[in-house]
């Protein structure tokens, strides 16, 4: 995202606490070895970083089924962590006098293009930088051809389109809406302006620079040999090319180069020292004041927590580092269950861990094939919002209209549940036992649709 395509962002943390110890505590152990053993997530690797000591800790596979043991060399999707990196190469763009954060982004972008605009307020890098562009979190001519890798087939051309037909619906630089396709245009931005990829220049002004050397958004052959496999759900899932939008989530990385990034962050002396501090100071404040952020670098507490997340199709990932206690952590899993509660404990920002979600999902019920490809097909429960019941042998699986497809789990024979929300679907079949409807259940809340194919 929690599983969703808009990589989700949860603020609120508070800071409490004593100060963090210099090493992975025992009871940060403990939770992370009964989440993978209650089937949370699959595996967990944490690096908890204090002055310039490091350490680490896995467990869990690599998949479900044949995995073998994690480790800080494993590789996982980052996703929205992307988002700082992109916005350190802005920085460091800024630093050397090439780019200013007022430039309209229209100075970057190819003439043909209709630019909106708003109030003859223009949208500049800073509004991109700081989710304040008043551009929404995914644009609406997102429509994958593959659910599962959905954002393969989202071309530059799509992008383009889309920004030139966008009318905005609120102010520019006026407030914080988290955006994905913002960040990835300014990627795109530091394409055009640089003349390489976005991963060349990940390779080139930070990978190489901090000895990242499985920090990629392809896939080497060695970072393809420690892959973790992305799972939802129990499930083994595809990975995510994301290129076009590339800036907002498109890496991949291990714990122990993710280490590195977050210790350059922290301080540690480095050509990129000067751009990393620029991203951390505040560049968005609230009219209100209860809200602030930086270059992309989220804050909790008083402000010396500096934090991102990221979620994929099959994948979750935590780093950030407090300031006033010079310690930084990082967690990554193969799965979609979230582990930004792990991060934020290990930096003071939290005194509770939370429980495993498995006590409060019903308990899961054989249904025959038979039964499952009953319920095969369409369900209109508006007319802009549809249901599909998709089966592939023994499992059923949902999507919703412009939404990825999940699976739903049998706790009767007529109700499924989801496991990424809390939500079941009821299957209802009319007078002859034909299955003519479906009803969702989800936040207190039961709506009916017909089936229509």
């Amino acid at each position: 995202m929690r599983y969703r395509i808009s990589f989700f962002v949860t603020l609120g943390f508070l800071v409490c606490g004593s100060r963090v110890s210099a090493q992975i505590s025992k009871e940060v152990k403990e939770s992370i070895v009964k989440r993978v053993d209650d089937g949370d997530n699959v595996s967990i690797v944490v690096a908890f970083i204090e002055d310039e000591k490091v350490d680490f800790f896995s467990y869990g596979k690599t998949a479900l089924e044949n995995g073998t043991r994690v480790n800080e060399n494993t590789v996982y999707e980052i996703g929205s962590i992307s988002k700082v990196f992109t916005t350190i190469l802005l920085a460091d763009e800024i630093i050397k006098g090439n780019m200013a954060l007022e430039d309209p982004i229209s100075k970057y972008l190819p003439d043909t293009l209709k630019i909106p605009e708003r109030g003859e307020k223009q949208i500049t890098l800073i509004d991109l930088a700081t989710h304040t562009s008043a551009l929404p979190r995914m644009p609406n001519n997102f429509t994958p051809a593959d659910a599962e890798n959905p954002f393969k087939d989202y071309s530059i051309q799509q992008v383009y389109d889309f920004l030139s037909s966008y009318q905005l619906t609120r102010d520019i630089g006026e407030a914080y809406e988290y955006s994905n396709y913002g960040m990835g245009l300014l990627g795109h931005i530091l394409e055009l302006h640089s003349g390489k990829s976005y991963e060349e220049l990940v390779v080139k002004k930070i990978a190489k620079e901090l000895e990242m050397d499985n920090t990629r958004r392809t896939f080497s052959d060695n970072m393809l040999a420690h892959l973790a496999k992305g799972h939802a759900f129990g499930e083994e899932v595809k990975n995510w090319d994301i290129i076009s939008l590339a800036g907002a989530g498109g890496i991949r990385s291990t714990a122990k180069d993710m280490a590195k990034f977050i210790k350059a962050n922290m301080g540690t002396s480095t050509g990129l020292s000067s751009a990393m501090q620029l991203s951390h100071i505040t560049a968005f404040k609230s009219k209100t004041g209860d809200f602030s952020i930086g270059l992309g670098w989220h804050y909790a507490g008083n402000g010396e927590i500096l934090w991102h997340n990221g979620g994929t199709g099959g994948y979750k990932s935590f780093a950030g580092f407090n300031s006033e206690k010079n310690t930084g952590v990082v967690v990554l899993t193969n799965s979609t269950e979230s582990v930004d509660d792990l991060g934020i404990y290990l930096l003071g920002g939290s005194k509770n861990l939370k429980a495993s979600n498995q006590k409060d999902r019903p308990e899961e019920v054989a249904v025959s094939d038979a039964i499952l490809e009953k319920y095969v097909g369409v369900y209109e429960l508006a007319p802009t919002f549809k249901i599909t019941i998709t089966r592939k042998e023994n499992k059923l699986f949902l999507q919703a209209t412009n939404q990825p497809k999940f699976r739903v789990y049998p706790s009767s024979e007529t109700v499924f549940f989801l496991k990424v929300v809390d939500a079941n679907i009821e299957f209802n079949a009319d007078a002859d036992g034909k299955i003519a409807a479906l009803t969702l259940n989800q936040n207190g809340q039961s709506i009916n649709g017909k089936k229509i194919e």
